[in-house]
């Protein structure tokens, strides 16, 4: 169901939890209308909030579940871990402290070069639920404002310098058998109300996610005015920031954390496009566009 007129959509970057899998189980006519819209060589790019497992492991899981997923120098598979290996390496960080499952930590390790013998020099967020204890929430707190026992005896002022970075801030996720659940937004928001500063968010829906991702499209042959459209199940994280920054054709599925109603809350920007799910965009899509060959 459209909620306006659908433009000339030349690219499209797709959400995978919620709208492709729950958990690791294809959305219904998932995988065989993903295969159609690569057989129809139309652009697009999988983009990920993914923080509680390594990039890797998301995409054996997708392999798995019957998806393609294209690797290599055009890589297809878009994740937030991504964004926090580049941050790393362009900043130079040497010792973040990881609210992260320990394959993701051990991706963004992987980035720089870890030294144990220096403070602690950033904290990052991301879906850690074993970690959202008083410990460890307290212990990011204690970096952040620069009490904790790495930062004593040295000359520069910690306080001043140590950000605060969060993978997103999703408020709750779809728990594959089990429902919603909560995000690690309601974690990053109790750190910013506690230090009283403001989460840099790498991934979905920051703008420089968005904007990087759609660098990497190639959309040569394609009508250079259609839009780039971006199709999701949450009406914020996937849909909103940025998304609406860059004037992108946004597209709401009622799968994953989807609950009726998502579209029209209060506070939200709606969506240009409502669908019951991400193979119903894609038919609906290809019709359109082979309709005017």
């Amino acid at each position: 169901m459209a909620v306006r007129s659908r433009p000339i959509i030349r690219a499209l970057l797709i959400d995978i939890s919620g709208t492709l899998m729950i958990g690791s189980t294809p959305t219904q006519r998932a995988v065989r209308a993903l295969a159609e819209l690569r057989r129809s060589g139309f652009p697009f790019r999988f983009c990920s909030n993914t923080s509680k497992e390594s990039t890797s492991v998301l995409q054996k899981r997708m392999v798995d579940a019957g998806f393609e997923v294209q690797t290599g120098e055009s890589p297809e598979l878009w994740t937030s871990l991504k964004a926090v290996q580049s941050l790393i390496r362009t900043r130079g960080l040497r010792r973040p402290y990881f609210l992260l499952s320990e394959p993701a930590k051990d991706e963004c390790i992987s980035a720089g070069l870890y030294d144990a013998d220096v403070p602690y020099d950033a904290v990052i967020v991301g879906l850690a639920p074993a970690l959202f204890d008083y410990d460890h929430l307290n212990s990011a707190f204690r970096i952040l404002v620069g009490e904790d026992d790495s930062q004593k005896g040295w000359n520069e002022d910690p306080k001043a310098s140590i950000p605060l970075i969060a993978l997103h801030k999703a408020r709750y996720i779809e728990s594959s058998g089990h429902g919603l659940a909560l995000g690690p937004g309601p974690f990053v928001a109790a750190l910013e109300n506690a230090t009283e500063r403001e989460a840099e968010v790498l991934g979905k829906p920051s703008k420089g996610f968005f904007e990087t991702v759609i660098e990497s499209l190639d959309c040569e042959g394609h009508d250079p005015e259609g839009c780039i459209a971006v199709i999701g199940d949450d009406i914020q994280t996937d849909l909103g920031g940025g998304a609406i920054e860059l004037c992108l054709w946004r597209i709401l599925v009622k799968t994953g954390k989807y609950r009726a109603g998502d579209e029209s809350r209060d506070g939200v920007h709606a969506p240009d496009e409502v669908c019951d799910s991400f193979a119903e965009f894609v038919e609906s899509l290809l019709s359109a566009r082979f309709s005017k060959q």
